[in-house]
């Protein structure tokens, strides 16, 4: 017979894995209802603030409310996300382009993998930064980036959350269309509200010392 506990535990993995398979249909028919390029960015910071909602414990309807930031951040996010988002796409070009060339190129592979990770890195403060604090849109970059310098442990965290989402996802692709995303939208939110918490405690006790 199992435990009582272990039941609600087991009900409660299951409607955050229904939630995570929601929040990933929702980014995905809106980044497409934009064309993808015009659709990536309003679509992925209403995710990230719907994740925040749902991490701190709001009700609230999925659909409208996903379809109102995804209005009202239409300009903002397209500005904060494109450039990081070309950025990464170029990356990515030039590292598996660097691969092809066999060893002569390997310094410049390596090269182009170091920028890659420290811009998955700063990524992942970035949409959970902009759900969370209202900043200037130029200070969200430089604040993430500060963060992941400043937060080694988080920031290793982070990455190695992103790193299995993707390997999980690699191995079965189908995943992509079912869950992946919106569980690394959820879980990076998730774990960036805990981070944010500890570094707020943390500069609130060095400021009454």
């Amino acid at each position: 017979m199992n435990h009582p506990a272990t039941s609600i535990r087991i009900q409660a993995a299951c409607s955050e894995l229904i939630w995570a398979a929601r929040l990933n249909l929702l980014w995905i028919v809106f980044t497409l209802l934009g064309g993808v390029i015009l659709g990536l960015g309003p679509a992925t910071v209403a995710a990230y603030t719907l994740a925040r909602r749902h991490s701190q414990g709001e009700s609230f309807q999925a659909w409208p409310e996903f379809w109102t930031v995804y209005r009202r951040e239409f300009v903002r996010a397209s500005l904060l996300i494109l450039p990081v988002a070309v950025l990464g796409t170029i990356l990515v070009g030039n590292y598996l382009y660097f691969s092809a060339l066999g060893p002569g190129s390997e310094a410049l592979r390596l090269a182009t993998l170091v920028a890659m990770v420290a811009l998955a890195g700063v990524g992942t403060y970035l949409g959970p930064l902009y759900a969370h604090y209202e900043l200037p849109l130029w200070a969200y970059l430089p604040k993430a980036s500060l963060l992941a310098l400043t937060r080694p442990a988080s920031s290793v965290v982070l990455l190695f959350a992103l790193a299995t989402i993707v390997f999980v996802t690699s191995a079965a692709p189908v995943l992509t269309a079912v869950i992946s995303i919106g569980a690394w939208i959820y879980l990076n939110t998730w774990l960036c509200l805990r981070f944010f918490e500890e570094n707020e405690a943390r500069l609130h006790s060095k400021g009454n010392s």
